[in-house]
């Protein structure tokens, strides 16, 4: 009987995860596993590990060590991870002066309604982000480099053509490139204005030549009413 009630408290605990915000360098997961077992029973721990481009730079600059950003505690019962979260956070992580993570300060969280399979989905997530990400840097890394050696065979095959004229006595015909230049706002402005000064200036001949026909007329026709009167 004592077993089976034993058996129905343990199936009654539902866990509970808590994030961790800050890692210090050094940290590795059986140290915050030996850390955090204190408070209670602990399940899975997960770290996520710096991005391979600061791992790249580390290993230029000599360093070799991995360091972790984040992390994930999962506890056996969520009750203990609220009061851990509640106690810790904003609190020293190690109690002794010598401790090596004295210097640093717990930044934890209880996720409300997280599991763990939600975790292990978005890091499937991050994966395939990232995977597709490599891929389209590789392509166009590919597209460049044959850009590039399509443009050295090219140039090869133009000075071979050239050392040839140039064996046979011919000259080198370098090709001018024609183009119109796009015209500026002031030249378009003083196009518009000789062409309204053109058609005024028609207006005006037109004016004179009708102003000359009809002086022509008038003088007909005061030369022919005089020689009426005279006769």
């Amino acid at each position: 009987m004592k077993k089976k009630k034993m058996k129905l408290k343990d199936s009654k605990f539902v866990p509970g995860i808590v994030y961790i915000g800050h890692i210090p360098p050094k940290l590795r997961p059986k140290h915050l596993r030996n850390m955090l077992s204190v408070h209670g029973e602990i399940g899975r721990v997960f770290l996520q590990p710096e991005d391979l481009q600061v791992r790249r730079r580390k290993k230029k600059s000599g360093l070799r060590r991995c360091d972790f950003t984040e992390g994930w505690v999962e506890f056996r019962d969520k009750r203990m991870a609220k009061t851990v979260a509640a106690s810790l956070h904003n609190t020293q992580m190690g109690n002794r002066k010598r401790h090596r993570f004295s210097a640093d300060l717990w930044c934890i969280k209880y996720l409300h309604r997280f599991q763990w399979t939600h975790l292990s989905e978005q890091l499937a997530y991050q994966r395939t982000v990232q995977q597709q990400r490599l891929r389209t840097e590789v392509s166009q890394a590919k597209k460049e480099t044959n850009f590039y050696l399509n443009n050295v065979e090219i140039s090869s095959h133009l000075d071979k053509d050239r050392k040839k004229r140039r064996r046979d006595g011919g000259q080198d015909e370098d090709k001018t490139w024609d183009f119109t230049q796009r015209q500026t706002e002031e030249e378009i402005q003083m196009k518009k204005k000789k062409k309204k000064d053109s058609i005024s200036q028609k207006h005006l001949d037109k004016a004179r030549v009708i102003q000359q026909k009809s002086q022509s007329n008038v003088s007909l026709l005061t030369k022919i009413f005089n020689s009426n009167q005279s006769q």
